[in-house]
């Protein structure tokens, strides 16, 4: 199998590539990963301007030889070149998985609305700097090569299932990049955001029209939270209930993702294992 990785929103450090590599020899599984080398450019905050990466993802998307598409980290930036990467896909693309979380969500986004069938939200190759980030590695090639299901988060059933960003969904909806959700169950994570603004952000998630079909939320990880004075006075489980309870979306419990090395792989659709490529 040979997997492209390539950076979508920030730059993507040639030392994380280094170990990445060196993590996929030592598996001797006949794993190929190539690295986009755009991927190591600086523009700003990004990995390039917005038309080198937008580029680079369809390089690698719409390369024929590559069987899978693995966003390297999140940050910011990925919403900026959606639109131009949905544009221009080829037959090609459908074809192979593409893997991240995060702000990647956007593209994963985009790329549902358009009925692409193999997506996931999972661990991406910036997890390695994380504590644990190895094995969140090990779990995410293994789900690419074979679709293992002791990868996939552990509460997925026959319904139809995306996971998102809390922040990234909310400002995905209204877009050209938002997918008909109806039916399914949606699985959200943060990190990084006062509870105010949590609770905010989910106020104009739950109110969208388009959010009260769906079959209803679970809640994964809400991490690194940032502290505000005075305090917000609710967890964010309690605050998922109330937006839940005041839109009559039902809230479905825990999931098993988040920004952290434990984030287990959710594949957008139908009964938990997306249909693999041939």
């Amino acid at each position: 199998m040979k997997i492209g990785v390539v950076a979508a929103s920030s730059r993507f450090p040639r030392d994380l590539a280094d170990r990445l590599l060196a993590q996929v020899a030592a598996r001797r599984d006949g794993i190929e990963v190539v690295v986009h080398p755009d991927s190591f450019l600086e523009h700003g905050h990004f990995a390039g301007e917005d038309a080198v990466r937008a580029r680079a993802v369809l390089d690698f998307a719409n390369d024929p030889g590559i069987d899978a598409v693995w966003f390297g980290r999140g940050g910011y930036g990925a919403c900026r070149i959606a639109e131009t990467v949905m544009a221009g896909v080829t037959p090609a693309a459908r074809d192979k998985i593409y893997l991240g979380y995060s702000d990647a969500g956007s593209l994963l986004a985009g790329l549902y609305r358009m009925g692409f069938p193999h997506l996931a939200h999972g661990p991406m190759v910036g997890d390695l700097n994380r504590e644990g980030g190895t094995a969140a590695i090990d779990r995410a090639l293994d789900w690419l090569t074979t679709g293992t299901g002791s990868a996939l988060e552990a509460g997925l059933d026959d319904r139809p299932t995306v996971a998102f960003n809390i922040t990234i969904l909310s400002a995905l909806l209204g877009t050209a990049l938002e997918p008909d959700l109806s039916g399914h169950v949606v699985l959200l994570e943060d990190v990084s955001e006062p509870l105010y603004r949590l609770d905010r952000t989910l106020f104009h998630i739950t109110s969208q029209p388009s959010m009260r079909r769906i079959a209803g939320f679970r809640l994964g990880r809400v991490s690194d939270i940032v502290s505000n004075d005075p305090d917000f006075g609710q967890t964010p489980e309690q605050i998922m209930l109330d937006w839940c309870a005041r839109s009559g979306i039902p809230f479905l419990g825990q999931a098993d993702i988040g920004h952290d090395a434990d984030n287990k792989i959710v594949p957008f659709g139908r009964g938990g294992v997306a249909e693999r490529p041939r």
